[in-house]
């Protein structure tokens, strides 16, 4: 068994660019997946994402890191948050995202689906 994995996302397991505005870099770690998000400012989960999966929102949960950029995200209950540089984040299932400003954005995820 191994104790201690480490991995660089200079070397990705595995590289996404399926969507639009986005690149989805993922490494695997003792069976856990963490995602690299790199989203352009054009990017929005309803315009990019949606018509490949089909569902009216986003129906993945989402626990993560934002590390440049910022993101608004609107959930179906009527909550919404921007988040941004420095801000973790956790997103229940039932929402749409966009990029907020001209910058891109990139964030780490521990946890949820992307595109699956």
């Amino acid at each position: 068994m191994i104790s201690i994995e480490a991995k660089n996302f200079n070397n990705p397991d595995e590289v996404n660019e399926n969507f639009n505005n986005a690149k989805i870099e993922s490494v695997n770690i003792r069976g856990q997946r963490v995602n690299k998000l790199t989203l352009q400012p054009a990017w929005k989960w309803s315009v990019d994402v949606q018509p490949n999966i089909g569902t009216d929102s986003c129906q993945a949960s989402h626990l993560g890191l934002m590390v440049s950029g910022a993101i608004c995200c609107v959930h179906d209950d009527g909550t919404e948050v921007t988040y941004k540089a420095g801000d973790a984040y956790s997103i229940a299932p039932g929402h749409d995202a966009w990029v907020v400003s001209d910058e891109v954005a990139v964030a780490y995820e521990f946890a949820g689906m992307w595109g699956e």
